[in-house]
Formats: structure tokens, C-alpha cells, sequence
């Protein structure tokens, strides 16, 4: 494996270890900021090849469809309160 000492690809490292997974992918959606981002990590070099294409791919469907940027929308104005999000835990 091609080590990446990026910190949110050792999260995704991590996450492989304590799930038992050779690949993670982890979008991230932050509604305050209205940013999304991802990280993928790879067991081994071509499986960490095929975590980022899946990653680009579920990256670019998510951010491109027309209920995420209404999503994104919605969040800011609601002026980033979580506390009016029923759906919070």
C-alpha cells in the first residue's frame, strides 16, 4: 500500500481496521459552511485506485443532483440552527 499520512485518510484507515473492510469511503457534508468533501482509502494500491473512483463517482451523483443543492439550500436558510432539524438525534 502507498502510505497517505493525510489525517482523513487515517480516519478512513481506522475505520477499515475496526470494520474489517479492504475500502472506505466517507462523504461529508457540513450544511453550515455548505460544503461537502470526501476521503477514500485502499487496502492495497489498485483497491485504493478503485476507492477513489467510486469516491469521485458517488462524490459527483450526490453533488450534482437537484435535491442535494435544494438540501444545501434549505440548510442556509434555516440560518444553520440544528435545533430546528426534527430529524437531529
Amino acid at each position: 500500500m502507498a502510505w497517505n499520512p493525510s489525517p482523513k485518510v487515517a480516519d478512513c484507515r481506522e475505520i477499515a481496521r475496526k470494520w474489517g473492510k479492504q475500502q472506505v469511503i466517507i462523504i461529508a457534508v457540513d450544511y453550515k459552511a455548505g460544503t461537502t468533501e470526501y476521503a477514500s482509502y485502499g487496502e492495497t494500491r489498485v483497491l485504493c485506485d478503485d476507492a477513489k473512483l467510486l469516491a469521485d463517482t458517488a462524490y459527483n451523483a450526490i453533488t450534482n443532483c437537484t435535491p442535494f443543492a435544494a438540501w444545501i439550500e434549505k440548510s442556509e436558510s434555516r440560518n444553520h440552527d440544528p435545533a430546528r432539524d426534527s430529524r437531529q438525534d
